[in-house]
Order: structure tokens, then C-alpha cells, then sequence
């Protein structure tokens, strides 16, 4: 099937409710990776953390990988894109985030991650994927207010942060931007389980260099059941099933609406620190969230618009705006 110059897909051609509600658990499973991170450095330095991360989640895909159907191995001709994307999940995307991390706050990176919408978008208007659509746009827009009114409303005092974390977070944000962009078209090609997991695979091989001096297993498994708990967490559900999810929806639906769903984050981590943390709940929690809310509703609802598609995108059969 070839596509057309210019398309329009109404949402209602396909049913996205399931896509929806995987990307609303992801945004569950995200929350807690704040938490979770938090508790692990506790006890360990961000490298550590990291590194455990990556080699039980690649773990798990390549068992993933010998019971499930089909290749094991990328082609040859993607494992430079494959490098790529492992090369942005993990030594790039994941440590700027745990060091920033370790220098913030969990509502500052929540914050930053919310920013990830509008650079997807922006990304996907430069290389013509999709058409401007003011309803996206504004939706956009609006979710991100949303976030900005939950920081004020929480007390800059309380959100600040260090500039050195925020701005390595900032730097995770755009990494992260560059694999959403990047990894939809590798998803549409190969399914969301042998893009995620070739991709987490390649990450954990670029991390390996590092292994001798930073995985410290010594003093790991003499770390507390929590700080453990939480690095498996951040392995099983953040970077095996929050990434499937998000391949998969990015296989469904375009980048920019798969994006949005981070503007959710940041309500649901002041959910999880009062419920948690016992942090007080307040106005800028109620208005903020409903802004989100009301966002990324604007977003869903905006009629998909795709611009011409790329050589390797019509190869494969399916534009931008199709799952």
C-alpha cells in the first residue's frame, strides 16, 4: 500500500482506545521510575543504578526474543539504527537523567519530561512527518500550561532544583525527543517487542565499556530490599514493559500524540508524593491537572495530518498517520 502526499486519518478508522489505555499505565509505570530512582541513589551512585537497569532489562528481552516467533537478530543493513537508538536509551538518554536526577527533584524532571510534546512536534513539523494542526497545537499548549501552573502552584522553593541537574535532565528530554522521532518508523517496520528489546539489548552492550569500575556488586547486594526493589523496578517495569508500551503506541498512532502523554506525569507524580511522601495536596494540583488533562484530550481529539513519508517508511508500507 502506498501513501498519499497528503492524508488525513480520523481517529475513528482505528480502535484507539487500547492504545490509550496502555499509554495511561505507562504514565503509572513512569511516575513510580521518579520514586523508584530516588530510593536506589539513596543507597547508590547514579552509574550503578543505571547499569543494573540495563543488564536485567536486556536480560529479560532476550529471553523475550528466544520464546517469541520470528527473528532474533536485526538485519544487517538496521544495526546501525539499532546502535543508534540503544546508544540514545541508554548511555546518553538514561545516565543524563539519573545524574540530573540525583541533583533535582522528581517534580523538576516530571516538569522538563512534559517538554518532550512539543519537541516531538516540532521535530516531526521540520522533517515534514505531519502538517500543523492548530487543535494539536493548542491542545499541546495547553497541557503544558497545566504543567506549569502545578510548579507554581507547588512553591518554586519546593521544585527548584539545582541548574546542573535540570539542565542534564533538559539534555535527557532532548535525547529522549530524537528516540521518539526516530524509533516510530523502526517500530512500524519490525513491531514494538523486536524494536524495544533490539534497542535495550544494544544499550546495555554501549554500557559494558563501563561495567568493571561502576557495577559494583559488592556493594549492591549489601544494598537495602528497597533500593533493590527499586532497581528492579526501574528494569522490569520501566524499561521493559513502559518501553513496549510506548513502541507499541508509537507503531499505532503519530509520535506527537504518543508524546503528549507526558504532560500527565507530572499530576500523577504530586498524586504519588502525597500519597507516598505525605506532601499536601492543593489548587495548583486541581487547576494544573485539569489543563492536562484537557490537553491531551485536545491532542487525541485533532485530526491526523501526515506530510510526505520517508523512503523507508512507504517501503515498509505505512505512513506516518497509520498503524
Amino acid at each position: 500500500m502506498s501513501a498519499s502526499s497528503t492524508e488525513v486519518v480520523s481517529p475513528r478508522q482505528a480502535p484507539l482506545g487500547p492504545v490509550y489505555a496502555a499509554l495511561i499505565f505507562q504514565v503509572l509505570i513512569n511516575t513510580g521510575t521518579y520514586l523508584a530512582g530516588k530510593r536506589a541513589m539513596e543507597e547508590l551512585p547514579p552509574v550503578t543504578v543505571v547499569l543494573w537497569r540495563f543488564l536485567l532489562s536486556a536480560t529479560v528481552f532476550c529471553l523475550l526474543l528466544v520464546f517469541t516467533p520470528g527473528p532474533k537478530l536485526p538485519p544487517r543493513s538496521e544495526w546501525r539504527r539499532v546502535l543508534m537508538l540503544g546508544l540514545l536509551a541508554g548511555p546518553i538518554n538514561q545516565m543524563l537523567f539519573f545524574y540530573g536526577l540525583s541533583r533535582s527533584t522528581a517534580a523538576h524532571a516530571a516538569l522538563l519530561y512534559a517538554l518532550t510534546p512539543l519537541g516531538v512536534y516540532l521535530v516531526s513539523l521540520a522533517r515534514g512527518h505531519e502538517r500543523p494542526s492548530s487543535r494539536a497545537t493548542f491542545g499541546i499548549l495547553t497541557a503544558l500550561a497545566g504543567v506549569v501552573v502545578l510548579l507554581l502552584g507547588r512553591g518554586l522553593a519546593s521544585a527548584s532544583g539545582s541548574l546542573v541537574g535540570d539542565l542534564l535532565i533538559l539534555a535527557a528530554v532532548s535525547a529522549w525527543v530524537v528516540y521518539t522521532t526516530e524509533g516510530k518508523p523502526f517500530a512500524a517496520a519490525h513491531g514494538p517487542l523486536r524494536s524495544t528489546a533490539w534497542s535495550m539489548v544494544a544499550a546495555a552492550l554501549l554500557l559494558l565499556p563501563v561495567t568493571p569500575f561502576a557495577l559494583a556488586p559488592a556493594r549492591t547486594f549489601s544494598a537495602s530490599l528497597p533500593a533493590l526493589g527499586s532497581i528492579a523496578y526501574l528494569a522490569i517495569l520501566t524499561s521493559v514493559v513502559a518501553y513496549l508500551i510506548w513502541y507499541y503506541a508509537l507503531s499505532k498512532v503519530p509520535a506527537s500524540r504518543v508524546a503528549v502523554f507526558s504532560n500527565l506525569q507530572p499530576s500523577t507524580t504530586a498524586i504519588a508524593a502525597w500519597l507516598l511522601l505525605g506532601e499536601s495536596l492543593h489548587w495548583g494540583l486541581a487547576l494544573g491537572g485539569g489543563l492536562v488533562i484537557a490537553g491531551v484530550r485536545l491532542t487525541q481529539s485533532a485530526p491526523l495530518v501526515s506530510g510526505p513519508p520517508r523512503a523507508s517508511e512507504e517501503a515498509v508500507g505505512a505512513p506516518v498517520a497509520r498503524g
